[in-house]
């Protein structure tokens, strides 16, 4: 990214594979089974970032998903910033996508997601994506979700009424293209608090205070430590 002229940069990091949401639900993903090769890494990567110069966000109370929503809400209300691009394709960063001024850059698939791109993707908009991963779950982060709700059953019926709350206990008030839709009114209605906890689990937090002006993140070149730490990477290399 810094190779190809990116000027702010700010990494998050899970620092520790646990967050204040394992305690909201026991399932919630751990750092349980992670392969002690690639755990024994996570702090090579963080110490690489600080001597690089980069801005770095180990979280321990939050998790990196958490930061990386509250840089990009911090870094969007300043006017001097053209556009915030959110590098990761984990789909609950889809939430914070706004516009086009907030897009999320999956870097592998080199696509570019926007808010247009966002609803196509999941067939509801940035703002409705907690609720729909409260619904089908997420399997990497540990919450099943409910019961039957699928992705289309799920993009349909939120694509109406936009939140869990606003979803009607009458499955005749739906889409009439939502198979099985008094089954699934029945599960939501059995389970709506359980899908409220999801849907806290899946709401990325803003408000972790991270910085106070954007140029904070401004890229101002390796520091020192970076040389002798680049000799032990063959691929560490910062090009002029």
């Amino acid at each position: 990214m810094i190779n190809g002229g990116a000027t702010h940069v700010g990494v998050a990091t899970d620092h520790v594979i646990e967050s204040f949401r394992n305690r909201l639900w026991p399932g919630y993903k751990t750092g349980d089974g992670i392969d002690p090769s690639l755990f024994s890494q996570f702090q090579i990567l963080e110490d690489a970032l600080v001597a690089l110069g980069v801005t770095t966000w180990p979280m321990v109370e939050f998790e990196a998903d958490d930061a990386l929503a509250a840089a990009a809400a911090i870094a969007a209300g300043d006017p001097r910033v053209e556009r915030v691009n959110i590098c990761t394709p984990d789909k609950d960063l889809a939430q914070c996508v706004v516009g086009t001024r907030v897009v999320q850059v999956n870097r592998r698939s080199r696509t570019t997601l926007d808010e247009t791109a966002v609803t196509a993707k999941f067939g509801v908009p940035p703002a409705s994506i907690p609720d729909y991963l409260a619904l089908v779950g997420d399997a990497a982060d540990g919450y099943p979700g409910l019961q039957g709700w699928g992705a289309k059953s799920t993009a349909a019926v939120l694509s109406k009424f936009g939140r869990l709350e606003a979803i009607p206990d009458d499955w005749r008030a739906w889409h009439a293209n939502v198979t099985s839709a008094a089954s699934l009114c029945r599960v939501l209605q059995r389970d709506r608090e359980q899908a409220f906890l999801f849907r806290t689990l899946a709401t990325l937090r803003t408000d972790v205070p991270l910085f106070g002006d954007v140029e904070e993140l401004r890229w101002k070149g390796p520091t020192p430590a970076f040389a002798p730490l680049a000799a032990r990477f063959d691929a560490a290399r910062v090009t002029p």
